[in-house]
């Protein structure tokens, strides 16, 4: 195998990255994540690869306890690397070196030329990225090899480290490393090492199962008096069969004794506590010391039980670890657990000797992961959450028994005989029982790592319920406060709340304070919404730079953490605030932000063990941001992609006075639209629409109807035509015609779409109205009167099949014409003929503006969450009156032509607009023409001055005119290009009896 460092230093790939990184360069595909992030850690600690000081401490050592544990696992360990330039270095829990082993003489000589020698001290802080330093920083097993070193007097080497965690704590010890010379490395060293750390952890965890096994022995060796109790109580099995198991505690009953006396054991002050159980029962729990044979010191938690039904009771005891499963028990383990001596009552010996294998009360064998060896197999309670939980509360071994009294009490007791089937009512019924044996700290350890899972749970079920970003960043500091700390803050950049994808974050990267949780006010921090900007020093800062979590035990002596603002920051001090937690918000290789965690006062300030949880917190609600931001994106795109493709503004028409409202749904953006076009002949379209379904897809599709209305439009269509070719489209749209992208599936989810269209002519004041599935239009009367328009049935767009209908009706001036969609009338709270009702309720105000209709119709009928999309038009017809409107009936005669421009020329000086004579003439006089000539049928000739000046002739044929160039030698064909020359805009529309060429000029500017 080629030595990883080798290989990268014969191309130059560390070489050219460690000097890149020096000068400020990125990095990040040449140098493997760790190394990358210990070099940041070694940079912001200040440490210049080519100058170290290296602090010596003499006399180093380690526990004892720790030391019978490691010694026999190191020398195996030195006896298979005798023939090997492999030195083992093994370090206290701060990275200094107690003892090395092994290596030839050239590694030893070279290892104490840079200080890797006993008492040096070898953190990452102090000689940078290095096998025991790393491996603290990363709270795991790393493999580190020539320029990966950050310092320069480390290259040369090769080193593999790990760390070694005491199993019911799991705080780290010590760190072990093999070290070599670079050329001699091999990354299996990393394996060895691994395995080492996995031995030494293995004999910590059996030496704490005998140490429990000798504190139950020195227990049942004690004195009947000793702790209070009348008597020395005697073994019970668990299940009796009668409903009532652990000698006759029900279940929720035994879950919550063994819980209170997890928390009695834990606590270093209480001795003395009282549970009230089921059945008029109460128990007190009794603490008191214990010590074994050879020394050991303990405590022992034993109940009382008053009241309630006789217990029944028997001569064996069981126990079954309740953490890691029931284990297999090995009878040599039984015999050591019930080594008493001779001076007990015979009846507590006998029940232990004559008890089957696997239920003797032991702890977990040897090998395994400790857990709680108890009668009360029921692992699941409902712990409480006064004692904050800890990362170092792993599987613990916590012996717990049970053991109802037998013997008769004394005449002065509360108690009966034994064997007494009934007792007098005025004797209450005692019984005593044994439930823990331990150390304090193990027990400690038992109730924070149960309190911790019980936060762990609470946070996956609480945090993420929503898709707002800031809500969810709310969720975070509600689950942290008070259970975790006293004081929870989210900070994130303002593009992460646009749900915009995050830019790097470098020193002085504007962020937002999202949610602060706490557990009282303190004014100094930072409040929600302020904006945050952290100093290049503060733990935030390294956070988001490193990636990495960053823990302030002592803030009072975090110069850091002061620099950010020390007048604001020493009154934060002064209120009790002592340290802090700050872990980056990373979700699918992002940084989104950064959340802090503050505790004060009273609770102990957080250990680097309470890094795991704030991680696992923070890794958690992390991902729940991102997806809220994800999802805050796709909606704003939609959202605006929507808003996009619906009408801006209103358009210059004066058939209507118009006024509308959109309202996306709160679930996402939809399909609704409408529209106001205005059409020629002063006339205009209102259309409303709503396509089946939500987001992109329908956003998207209700553009396409949009635009093709408006094209139909241009054509003057009828409005029966208009909705046929529109229904045709939504079917081919549906069926994915018209798309030949190669390796693309043709669009789904397109079920159809519904549409009102309405045509108003205000000469004439008549309305033609058509639907297709849309839900009835009002029509407001000028006194009030409100009509639902009876439409035709007809199918939503794109199912065909049906002709569509229209309904003509005339309109009075002044009336309101309301058009809406069904989120308007109808929710899943709500039918249609109810919101129908309470429509016709309230347009029933002639005498409001479109504006204040619109707001009236919305505060009435709109839910505070609509689940759909709101349109809603309302529209106020005028009319254009005589004095606005000329209209001559011409005979199919050449010679009426001069009189057609004659009356054109009086009725424009009639209006005033004598500077349109000379062009309306021309124009007239060339309609005219065309019709007499090539047309047939009455020819009729109308003027309207609305916002332009209308041109309009109309014939009895169905022929349209065709604009053309004339060649040079053609004596006609020129027509129709003069009066597209001098007109703004001009066209043909047809009539159930007749087609219409019109044209529009602009009025000259007042």
């Amino acid at each position: 195998m080629i030595p990883l460092s080798v290989a990268w230093d014969d191309i130059g790939g560390l070489v050219d990255a460690h000097e890149r990184f020096l000068a400020g360069a990125l990095v990040d595909t040449t140098v493997r994540d760790s190394v990358l992030d210990s070099w940041k850690r070694c940079r912001s600690a200040g440490l210049q690869p080519h100058q170290l000081l290296v602090p010596y401490a003499p006399d180093l050592t380690l526990e004892d306890r720790f030391l019978r544990a490691a010694d026999p696992v190191l020398k195996d360990l030195s006896a298979s690397l005798t023939q090997v330039g492999i030195t083992i270095a093994l370090c206290d829990a701060r990275g200094r070196m107690v003892e090395r082993l092994g290596g030839n003489r050239q590694l030893r000589d070279r290892l104490d030329e840079v200080s890797f020698a006993p008492g040096f001290d070898a953190s990452e802080r102090v000689v940078g990225t290095n096998g025991v330093g790393t491996a603290l920083a990363e709270r795991s097993p790393v493999y580190v090899a020539g320029r990966e070193h950050f310092a320069d007097c480390l290259q040369p080497f090769a080193c593999a480290g790990a760390p070694v965690r005491d199993p019911f704590s799991g705080r780290i010890e010590a760190v072990l490393d093999l070290t070599c010379l670079r050329d001699d490395g091999d990354p299996a060293m990393l394996r060895l090492v691994r395995e080492a750390a996995h031995s030494i952890e293995a004999r910590l965890l059996e030496q704490s199962t005998q140490r429990e096994r000798a504190l139950l022995a020195a227990y049942r060796r004690a004195g009947p008096d000793v702790g209070g109790w009348p008597r020395q109580p005697r073994l019970a099995a668990p299940d009796q069969g009668d409903g009532h198991g652990y000698g006759g505690l029900g279940r929720i009953d035994a879950a919550v004794l063994r819980e209170k006396a997890e928390e009695l054991l834990a606590s270093p002050h209480r001795t003395l506590d009282e549970v009230v159980l089921s059945g008029g029962r109460v128990a007190t729990l009794l603490r008191r010391p214990v010590m074994g044979a050879e020394g050991e010191t303990g405590v022992v938690v034993e109940a009382r039980i008053f009241g309630g039904p006789r217990l029944r009771q028997a001569g064996s005891t069981a126990a079954t670890p309740s953490v890691t499963g029931a284990a297999r028990v090995e009878p040599r383990l039984v015999e050591k657990a019930t080594d008493v001596s001779p001076d007990v009552a015979p009846a507590a010996p006998r029940a232990l000797a004559d008890a089957p294998a696997g239920q003797a009360p032991v702890a977990a064998p040897t090998g395994t992961a400790a857990g709680t060896a108890t009668v009360l197999p029921t692992t699941s309670t409902t712990p409480t959450t006064s004692t904050r939980p800890s990362t170092s509360a792993k599987p613990v071994a916590v012996t717990t028994v049970t053991i109802p009294s037998a013997p008769p009490l004394s005449p002065t007791d509360t108690g009966s005989p034994a064997g007494a089937d009934e007792e007098p009512p005025t004797r209450a019924r005692v019984d005593d029982r044994l439930l823990l044996v331990g150390e304090p700290g193990v027990g400690r350890l038992a109730v924070l790592a149960r309190r911790r899972l019980e936060l762990l749970h609470d946070a996956g079920v609480r945090i993420g319920t929503t898709l707002d970003v800031a809500r969810t960043a709310e969720e975070l500091t509600q689950v942290a406060v008070p259970q975790f700390a006293d004081f929870t803050a989210v900070d994130l950049p303002d593009a992460v709340l646009q749900g915009e994808e995050p830019g790097p974050f470098g020193a002085g990267t504007p962020l937002r304070r999202i949610a602060l949780g706490s557990v009282h006010e303190v004014p100094h921090l930072y409040g929600v919404g302020d904006p945050v900007h952290y100093v290049p020093t503060t733990p935030q800062a390294r956070s988001l730079e490193h990636r990495q979590s960053v823990l302030e035990p002592v803030l009072v002596e975090a110069e850091g953490w002061l620099a950010q603002d020390p007048a604001r920051l020493e009154q934060v001090l002064a209120a009790g605030i002592h340290s802090l937690i700050t872990v980056p918000l990373r979700a699918r290789g992002a940084t989104l932000g950064v959340v802090s965690f503050y505790r004060s006062e009273k609770p102990a300030p957080f250990e680097e063990d309470d890094l795991s949880l704030a991680q696992e917190l923070a890794g958690r609600a992390a991902i729940c941001i991102d997806n809220a931001r994800r999802y805050t994106r796709e909606h704003n795109t939609a959202l605006a992609l929507q808003r996009s493709l619906l009408p801006r503004g209103r358009p210059e028409q004066s058939a209507v006075d118009i006024a509308y409202r959109y309202l996306p749904a709160q679930a996402g953006v939809g399909g609704d639209w409408f529209d106001v076009i205005p059409l020629s002949g002063a006339r205009v379209a209102l259309v409303v629409g709503d396509v089946v379904g939500h987001g992109l897809h329908a956003a998207a599709t209700m553009g396409r109807l949009r635009t093709a209305v408006h094209n139909f439009c241009s054509l003057d269509l009828p409005p029966d035509e208009l909705l046929t070719h529109l229904d045709d489209l939504v079917g081919r749209l549906d069926r994915g015609e018209g798309w030949a992208v190669e390796n693309t599936q043709a669009d789904s989810g397109i079920v159809g779409a519904t549409c009102l269209y309405a045509v108003y002519d205000p000469v004439s004041r008549r309305c033609t109205l058509t639907r297709a599935g849309h839900p009835f239009p009002a029509v407001v009367a000028p006194d009030g009167t409100v009509e639902f328009v009876d439409l035709p049935s007809a199918p939503p767009l794109g199912l065909g099949g049906m002709p569509f209908e229209t309904v003509e009706l005339e309109l009075a001036e002044g009336s309101q014409l309301v058009l809406y969609t069904d989120g308007l009338i109808e929710d899943r709270h709500r039918d249609i003929d109810s919101g129908l009702d309470r429509l016709r309720t309230v347009l029933a105000h002639a005498d409001r503006a479109p504006e204040d209709t619109c707001e009236a119709v919305l505060d009435a009928l709109l839910p505070e969450r609509p689940s759909d999309d709101v349109a809603l038009l309302v529209a106020r017809t005028h009319a254009l009156g005589p004095e606005q409107v000329a209209q001559w009936d011409l005979p199919s005669d050449p010679a009426v032509v001069s009189r057609a421009r004659a009356a054109v020329t009086e009725q424009l000086a009639a209006w005033g607009l004598e500077d349109l004579a000379f062009c309306t003439e021309l124009i007239a006089s060339e309609l005219v023409t065309n019709a007499i000539r090539h047309a047939t049928g009455p020819v009729q000739l109308r003027l309207l001055r609305d916002r332009a000046l209308i041109c309009e002739v109309s014939d009895g044929s169905s022929t349209s005119p065709r604009l053309r160039r004339a060649r040079t030698e053609d004596e006609g064909g020129r027509g129709l290009f003069l009066v597209a020359q001098l007109t703004e805009r001009w066209g043909t529309r047809y009539t159930p009896n007749a087609k219409i060429i019109w044209t529009e000029q602009p009025l000259p500017h007042s």
